[in-house]
């Protein structure tokens, strides 16, 4: 009973007013409370009665002008619903005689704000009504999101019918912004917008008269065009470069390694009106497959970062004459192991780009009894020192991890393994051979040595580190999941690269390779 009487009291009296000539008010109907919606979104209009189960007549009607009334929804004592001709309403609770739930739910469009019947009958019990007036609440942003940077966004929003209560705005961090009301419209400006003003910003309508809430809440999100991305990956692991969320013409990639300092570039363009691309030099871009589909003009592209592949990406989406960006700072993080020029130690590299935008960068050991030297002989590098040969204390898995200034966090994983048995050596006698033995072997390695000699003119470096990487240590990749290779902020993802050592080899191979040449540091920028 209570909620759903009419009250008739002077204190709570409100009415619904349509404006006649000369902009004089009429009360046209009383209403009990009042619901605010926004356009195009599910309405439920309240109507419940605890004391009304059982078999009732339930009869909702919508008031079209003071002398006519629109029959919506009607539920006779033996539960026969029959609908209004458009047959878009319903009961929000289909077992109404049981609950007494007997709200209206339906998505209200333009022109069906205003005053709504719920008429509530049974034989044994006085007849009750309750009065509903439903506003429809439009909010729209100029200019459409995402909006250009340094632009003048406004927000604008209006309410139907416009005489029952006022609009405010407020932004992102809650504070309140200033708004003014132009004719029907209540406005509301961000100037220069930028990154710091991107976010979802609320609506707040304050009702005037009858209503069962103090307020209502709308969310408006203003995605930012521009908003820098701030993020990492590892080296050849396949990375998605984000370009403004729009449905564009054209678009261009640009360019900028940071750590040169060099100017940027246009790497890449492609018009979908033409179907014609063109890849310029630089980091090798792709487009990205579904739900991305470039000749529809949704961009999005995928790189295989190399080491120098680290800086700023800006993706330009080109709409008739409006121009959106998306911008994108990423390091690249790459580990290698190389053996010192005596094979005493192990040098285990971990080396990252786009140096401005890292925190910090180190190697940790999963033992913690032992901690390997490490240090920083430059920016961009952080070396561990492991001493060989292995041994058990020694073994096992190295992590570098990269940190950014944001607080996301990358690592890769370089693992060591023990040699096995058969490789541990040569026994005591095999290596005292005989004297004749000794004689035979000499020519034998004056050719050898001759050999390397003549080689080493015409080999170049880079060669020269792929055999000793083919002979010395074994790459393995060893990533579990291809899910997990993916870099997931805030969460993370475990990013691991192996290699398995094949000691005798290496002990013996690299040890003849280092006298004569000299395999290269981690110290070296060529990577």
């Amino acid at each position: 009973m209570k909620g759903i009487s009419r009250n008739k009291g002077p204190e709570n009296k409100a009415s619904c007013m349509r404006r006649g000539g000369g902009g004089r008010a009429t009360v046209d109907r009383e209403w009990d409370d009042m619901f605010v919606v926004e356009l195009g979104k599910p309405a439920t209009l309240a109507c419940i009665d605890r004391e009304m189960t059982g078999a009732v007549t339930v009869r909702w009607m919508k008031i079209a002008d003071p002398k006519r009334e629109k029959k919506l929804l009607l539920a006779s004592e033996k539960n026969e619903v029959s609908h209004s001709p458009s047959k878009d309403m319903q009961f929000a609770d289909l077992n109404f005689q049981e609950s007494g739930v007997f709200s209206l739910l339906f998505v209200p469009k333009i022109g069906d704000q205003g005053l709504y019947f719920c008429l509530l009958k049974q034989q044994e019990k006085k007849e009750r009504e309750k009065v509903i007036l439903l506003a429809i609440l439009t909010a729209t942003i100029f200019p459409a999101a995402p909006p250009p940077k340094d632009s003048i966004v406004h927000l604008v929003a209006s309410v139907s019918p416009n005489f029952i209560g006022r609009i405010t705005w407020t932004g992102p961090s809650g504070t309140p912004l200033r708004s003014e009301v132009k004719g029907k419209e209540t406005l509301t400006k961000v100037p220069r917008f930028n990154a710091k003003d991107g976010g979802t910003y609320v609506c707040v309508f304050h009702p005037k008269g009858n209503s069962s809430r103090a307020t209502f809440s709308f969310d408006v999100a203003v995605e930012v065009d521009g908003h820098q991305i701030s993020t990492a990956s590892i080296v050849d692991v396949p990375f998605s470069l984000s370009c403004p969320p729009i449905q564009g013409d054209y678009v261009q990639v640009y360019w900028q390694n940071l750590d040169k300092r060099q100017e940027i570039k246009q790497v890449y363009q492609y018009d979908r009106w033409r179907d014609s691309q063109e890849q310029k030099k630089g980091p090798v871009l792709k487009r990205a497959g579904p739900p991305y589909n470039a000749q529809n003009g949704s961009f999005s592209f995928l790189l295989k970062p190399l080491l120098e592949d680290g800086g700023l990406y800006i993706c330009m989406v080109y709409f008739d004459n409006k121009r959106y960006s998306q911008s994108t700072k990423l390091s690249v993080l790459k580990v290698r192991g190389i053996p010192s020029p005596k094979s005493t130690s192990l040098h285990l590299c971990c080396y990252y780009s786009a140096w401005s935008q890292v925190q910090q960068v180190g190697w940790t050991y999963q033992n913690r009894s032992h901690t390997p030297q490490r240090y920083s002989p430059r920016i961009g590098l952080a070396i561990a020192n492991i001493s060989l040969p292995i041994s058990a204390n020694t073994a096992g898995n190295y992590t570098c991890t990269l940190r950014l200034k944001n607080g996301q966090e990358i690592w890769a994983v370089y693992t060591i393994t023990l040699p096995t048995k058969e490789s541990t050596g040569v026994s005591a006698p095999s290596l005292l051979p005989s004297l004749s033995a000794l004689l035979l072997l000499v020519p034998m390695v004056a050719a050898a040595v001759s050999v390397l000699l003549w080689r080493q003119r015409h080999i170049s470096r880079r060669g020269i580190e792929q055999s000793l990487s083919r002979h010395s240590w074994e790459a393995e990749n060893i990533y579990e999941n291809p899910e997990d290779m993916r870099l997931t902020s805030p969460q993370g993802s475990i990013y691991m690269i192996g290699a398995k050592s094949v000691l005798i080899t290496y002990s013996l191979l690299i040890q003849v390779n280092c006298q004569i040449h000299s395999v290269p540091s981690c110290n070296r920028r060529r990577t």
